[in-house]
């Protein structure tokens, strides 16, 4: 879908970007923010609906994604404490992007190994129903997201990870492709 007849994604991807540059410029970021909100800034790309969970993909290269991670909040020490996330994903070939929110769960295994699981929800700019054998019929706006990543901490505060998320409608509307982003 053409993101012109779309303004409200738009409109939800600006105030998002404005709001996270904000939140990371008031804070101390780092894994262990103590003085602060934000823990955590990421950005990388991810292979634009590569996955192995899809029937038909949207071949259009690599998507540029940034994500926050903010420190758990007290009340969520009964669910294993995982930090809220906030993240963009965004395909500069006009497929379909992505703003997503949620929860991450980590832990630390070894030798600066760590396992995340993350999990919430995203509104995407793709087709709800198309007929173009290039798109995919995602059928609602808003979709459920699922990551699991494994990564690397080094140097204190830097990390390198691998993961992919998956968009899956879990029966709520007719059509549903899902769309996964391994990166």
């Amino acid at each position: 879908m053409d993101a012109r007849r779309l303004p409200g994604f738009r409109t939800t991807i600006g105030l998002a970007g404005s709001l996270l540059c904000a939140a990371a410029a008031a804070q101390e970021v780092g894994p262990t923010a103590q003085n602060g909100v934000l823990s955590e800034i990421r950005i990388g790309a991810l292979k634009h609906d590569a996955g192995v969970f899809v029937t038909r993909q949207e071949r259009a290269g690599v998507d540029a994604n940034a994500e926050f991670l903010f420190v758990s909040p007290q009340f969520l020490e009964i669910v294993w404490s995982p930090r809220p996330h906030l993240g963009v994903t965004v395909n500069p070939h006009g497929a379909t992007s992505q703003a997503y929110f949620g929860l991450t769960w980590d832990v630390d295994l070894f030798a600066g190994l760590f396992f995340e699981l993350g999990l919430g929800g995203a509104i995407h700019d793709g087709e709800l129903t198309t007929r173009d054998p290039d798109r995919k019929k995602l059928g609602c706006r808003w979709l459920y997201r699922e990551s699991v990543s494994l990564g690397y901490r080094f140097a204190g505060r830097h990390s390198v990870s691998v993961l992919p998320d998956h968009m899956p409608n879990t029966g709520r509307c007719d059509r549903n492709a899902g769309m996964d982003l391994p990166g």
